[in-house]
């Protein structure tokens, strides 16, 4: 799954979102609303991480999807 896609299908993606970032509140994911940017920006903020470490989660997480 690319960036692209991730906001047409988020409603599918947000179940594995809320798996892999458990510490995520509902509404934090709710407010991603699948961009990619407020993705990344939430799990750094939420896992004190750099932008370049969540960046590299989510990048990870959206490969992960496509198989």
């Amino acid at each position: 799954m690319n960036k692209d896609t991730l906001k047409g299908q988020w409603k599918e993606v947000k179940g594995s979102v809320k798996q892999m970032w458990g510490d995520l509140t509902n509404d934090e994911v709710d407010q991603m609303e699948g961009d990619y940017d407020k993705m990344v920006g939430s799990i750094q903020k939420k896992y004190g991480k750099t932008k370049d470490e969540a960046s590299k989660e989510v990048d990870s997480f959206l490969d992960n999807m496509k198989n």
